[in-house]
């Protein structure tokens, strides 16, 4: 008699199946818009997700110049970081690093989503961010998300 009538699939390198994804920023939320890249690039969203693999897909993400902050987080909202020299803490404003390079703004919001090992920084390899519409992955054939349809 069988008395396990299920088993727990648990995925692999092997087995798991990574397609390309588009994500259009235009007009989104930074951090609405971070917490569904970063499910996208762990695989939080298919069946069989498994927390020790890279199940998740490649994430292409156009027009990172076009996203929102609410409030007044343009001024208010610090990016940290340290040379490593005695005294060598420096910071930029939201609206410093958005002028540097948009696309930052979204890495480093995504960044902030992932696991903080090896398999983050494995999960973070499979996001390309782009400032305005053009992007280098047409090859890949990406399939086009509406993250307005998900909620």
């Amino acid at each position: 008699m069988d008395t396990l009538s299920y088993k727990t699939v648990s995925a692999n390198s092997k087995t798991v199946t990574k397609e390309w994804v588009l994500v259009d920023a235009d007009g989104q939320a930074l951090g609405r818009l971070a917490s569904e890249v970063a499910k996208m690039l762990r695989g939080k969203n298919k069946p069989n997700y498994t927390p020790h693999v890279d199940c998740g897909d490649n994430v292409v993400v156009i027009n990172a110049g076009k996203i929102t902050l609410s409030g007044k987080k343009w001024d208010t909202k610090e990016y940290i970081r340290h040379t490593g020299y005695p005294g060598g803490q420096r910071s930029l404003t939201a609206k410093e690093l958005y002028a540097k390079d948009p696309a930052r703004v979204i890495e480093n919001a995504v960044k902030g989503m992932l696991p903080k090992n090896k398999l983050g920084a494995a999960l973070f390899r499979n996001l390309k961010v782009y400032a305005g519409e053009a992007h280098d992955q047409e090859a890949q054939k990406p399939r086009v998300i509406n993250l307005n349809d998900i909620k």
